[in-house]
């Protein structure tokens, strides 16, 4: 009887390990002979100041947080080099509060969420063969960010809010190049 379900258990693992599933962000369909990506600053085409500064050191932390690939910016430096444009970013408020009317003050009504949207071009091309390894003209970003409805915490906050945008970009990007979706 042992025997029997040690054979049941070991015919239900084997068939289990192979069922093809992976843990995501771990999957690298890049090929084995790209070993150092270059990442030169993104191209920002929209009036967002600095954004492309902060979405560039995002994806360069990304990979070496990541990936085993080593990065440089200088694109004849790299086994692949990732170009990337800024097209559109924008932010719709998207939750909103009231605050009641006061003596002094009228009601009004503050957003508290925004929904940002970025939209960029985004290219992985392997320097050897200049064979595209992945490209999106469409990569679409969009996340929510809460923000104060203090004014002055408002633009103390503007910073901070831009890196986590960054950050959350740059993780979306690396897992989209390195699983190639």
């Amino acid at each position: 009887m042992n025997r029997a379900a040690l054979l049941c258990s070991l015919f239900a693992v084997t068939i289990l390990a192979g069922c093809g599933y992976h843990i995501a962000g771990r999957n690298d369909a890049l090929p084995k002979t790209i070993h150092v990506i270059a990442v030169p600053a993104i191209e920002n085409k929209t009036s967002s100041y600095r954004i492309e500064q902060r979405l560039t050191a995002a994806t360069i932390h990304e990979f070496l947080a990541r990936t085993n690939y080593k990065v440089v910016s200088a694109p004849e430096s790299g086994d692949a080099v990732l170009r990337g444009k800024v097209l559109t970013v924008e932010s719709v408020p998207l939750l909103f509060t009231s605050i009641p009317a006061t003596a002094t003050t009228p009601a009004t009504t503050r957003a508290t969420t925004m929904l940002v949207t970025m939209k960029c071009d985004v290219t992985l091309t392997e320097s050897s063969t200049q064979k595209v390894l992945y490209h999106n003209d469409n990569f679409v970003f969009r996340n929510e960010y809460e923000i104060s409805t203090d004014v002055k915490s408002f633009f103390e906050e503007q910073g901070p809010a831009l890196d986590r945008m960054a950050q959350d970009f740059a993780k979306r990007l690396v897992a989209a190049v390195t699983e190639n979706y």
